[in-house]
């Protein structure tokens, strides 16, 4: 519909939309101005692009978990090309589990299909009322050991499955996280050829429900400094030797139901374990309504990240102080994703 001086008022309303600032009369005259409102949009598409471009490439990733449009998993062929392995040492997995019979089975086929030859897996579910029972009953052959019965929490089955295992590397994964092709291999091989590294992860890949990939996290090497103040390994990927364990007293501390892995880090590194993340995604993090992540971070999760950081300073810190120590190790993350992104940096 035209305006009083013939203008249509669409374009009025269009011109006052790209640019708010505008009066009515400033948005008419503009409106009038032949080809301005095409140069306009062009200048705002290339703003957009420039945004974007900035969010990709200067921006650090690790607090956000969905990156892009859900695209299918992949993984370079040569994660599929398994090292040899003289005397491959036994390496124990523990998944602790409570009504995801959704994720389950795409967890279990994850670790048994790496066919890795001294696999010990041991399955401990919290007595869940939905299909894992039988989800665990059509894989008990390839299992090592699996129970069903309940717990005090997530903290609670993780010390019931490791009270099992008797790998010389131990790990555990969640049961709707997955373990990407090829991992118990590398991991194998890199702790076998590196004899003084006691803890090692990797990067991460995001899956949604569906298991397609919405983002990934590319890490700059480790740096102890830094898990003081904010945990940034992937529990997926987490790896370690049976002696630190047993010198850190062979458990998970039950008291935390959120954030066990930070405290389990710390409590290796204040051990004087040595750390390496290794230069491949060896996990994937799966994103649902019902995750933990989402679910208590904000909660649980919060009082008990302070209360680590408590543990380790003495004293409460600010977010002021946490941005501070953190700031160098993400400028150091943003680099090594855009050598990941430009193709310089094999993962």
């Amino acid at each position: 519909m035209p305006s009083e001086n013939g203008i249509p008022a669409e374009d009025v309303a269009e011109q006052r939309l790209l640019i708010p600032q505008l009066t009515e009369g400033m948005a008419r005259q503009a409106a009038e101005i032949p080809g301005l409102r095409r140069r306009q949009l062009r200048i705002f598409r290339w703003i957009d692009r420039l945004k974007e471009c900035g969010k990709r490439f200067l921006a650090p990733h690790l607090d956000c978990l969905e990156q892009y449009p859900a695209r299918p998993l992949a993984v370079p062929r040569y994660y599929r090309k398994l090292p040899s392995l003289l005397s491959p040492p036994r390496i124990s997995i523990v998944t602790p589990s409570f009504n995801h019979a959704d994720y389950l089975e795409h967890t279990l086929k994850s670790v048994l299909d790496q066919n890795y030859p001294n696999l010990e897996y041991i399955v401990q579910d919290g007595a869940s009322t939905d299909e894992t029972v039988s989800i665990l009953e059509r894989y008990q052959a390839r299992l090592a050991c699996w129970r069903s019965e309940p717990d005090r929490g997530q903290s609670s089955a993780l010390n019931l499955g490791f009270r099992r295992a008797t790998g010389d590397i131990l790990a555990y994964l969640n049961s709707d996280d997955l373990l990407l092709p090829g991992s118990l291999h590398h991991v194998a091989h890199y702790f076998s050829t590196h004899l003084e590294v006691d803890v090692i992860y990797g990067h991460r890949i995001i899956i949604d429900t569906d298991n397609s990939e919405v983002g990934r996290w590319v890490l700059p090497p480790h740096n102890d400094d830094v898990l003081a103040w904010v945990d940034f390994v992937p529990q997926e990927t987490l790896f370690w030797r049976r002696a630190i364990w047993d010198k850190i007293g062979a458990s998970i501390d039950e008291s935390f139901q959120f954030a066990m892995d930070w405290d389990l880090l710390l409590r290796f590194r204040d051990a004087g374990a040595g750390f390496v993340r290794l230069p491949r995604f060896l996990g994937a993090f799966r994103l649902h309504d019902l995750q933990k992540t989402k679910t208590q971070l904000s909660g649980v999760g919060a009082r008990e990240m302070d209360r680590l950081r408590q543990r380790t300073f003495g004293r409460r810190v600010s977010d002021l102080e946490i941005r501070d120590h953190v700031r160098p190790f993400l400028r150091r993350h943003v680099l090594f994703r855009n050598l990941y992104l430009l193709g310089f940096l094999g993962c």
